[in-house]
């Protein structure tokens, strides 16, 4: 029996993303784990029997009959997300839903679609928003009015995409599938909608190469995406005003300068992120928020199109 009060969570997936996000949710108070489902029922046995699952189910459908979930956790890769989305959908709980929703803009603007025609209430799991640099970093900046300046360096490689097993059809829209983990990052610290999005170095998908493109947002805020593809570069995240300067490099690791210094203040990695996957245990907790009908700060899907959007007009070529 559901307990009253108590967070009922179901997991659709198996792999290393639903362990990560298993773990943060046992962490939480008043969560239950109450039944997981994968098509390879065996690795879904295996997190069960780790993580004390009561139920192993062979169907979305059976895993909501038998569990009565209020959560469901949506983690599997790329290219099921839409079909494990509209299985989803046929049941009244909250999804998080692991990134991307959708292999590429238009696969997701269609499970964003379907969401809104079901009433259905989605959240994305854009981790990085939860890290405590990015956290720490938001609440000192929200202290001013000042403009911003956002500078996010990316790197990526298709090569070592492939090389690593993902599907072709992934690769090719890799933009999407990891590019989103920077580019949200213009969204999460430039204010109001974007208004305008430039293309310096253009996108050329048959010899990817450097990609720059500046980003104006409705408060003045300006920001600028530098990808480097097939080459060296750094996975870093500045932002700057004229009061003070963030920097994330590593992204979990903040540390600022003030105006008249020279020196860099680190700030201390809050013990979530050191005890598991960065960013899950808080954002874990913010979805319980939303569940319990509580303001939450785990964007929806909506939102989380709004980036898909960013990143298809900072590619476009």
């Amino acid at each position: 029996m559901n307990s009253p009060g108590t967070c009922n969570v179901a997991f659709v997936g198996a792999g290393s993303m639903a362990r990560e996000h298993l773990k943060a949710f046992r962490d939480v108070p008043g969560v239950a784990l109450r039944g997981i489902h994968s098509r390879t029922r065996a690795r879904a046995e295996a997190l069960a029997a780790e993580f004390g699952i009561g139920g192993v189910h062979d169907s979305v459908d059976e895993l909501y009959a038998e569990t009565r979930a209020d959560l469901v956790v949506v983690a599997v890769p790329e290219l099921s997300t839409n079909a494990m989305c509209h299985a989803c959908f046929g049941h009244s709980w909250i999804l998080l839903v692991e990134k991307p929703v959708g292999y590429d803009f238009e696969d997701a603007s269609a499970i964003e679609k379907a969401a809104r025609d079901r009433g259905r209430n989605v959240r994305v799991g854009l981790n990085r928003r939860f890290y405590s640099s990015t956290r720490t970093a938001l609440e000192d900046l929200g202290r001013s009015s000042a403009p911003r300046f956002i500078h996010v360096q990316d790197q990526q490689n298709q090569a070592a995409a492939l090389a690593s097993g993902q599907p072709e059809l992934v690769v090719r829209n890799w933009m999407y599938a990891n590019s989103i983990h920077l580019i949200d990052y213009l969204r999460v610290f430039g204010r109001g909608p974007v208004t305008s999005v430039t293309p310096v170095m253009v996108w050329n998908a048959s010899t990817p190469g450097v990609v720059l493109a500046t980003v104006e947002f409705a408060s003045g805020d300006r920001g600028l995406y530098e990808g480097i593809w097939h080459g060296p570069g750094p996975w870093a995240v500045t932002v700057s005003t004229a009061e003070c300067r963030w920097e994330m490099r590593p992204l979990e690791q903040a540390a600022f300068q003030n105006a008249g210094e020279r020196w860099h203040n680190d700030v201390e990695v809050h013990a979530w992120d050191r005890e598991f996957k960065a960013g899950f245990r808080a954002q874990a907790e913010e979805v319980v928020r939303a569940v319990r009908g509580e303001p939450s700060t785990v964007p929806t899907i909506s939102e989380s199109l709004e980036t898909m959007a960013l990143v298809k007009a900072i590619f476009a070529s």
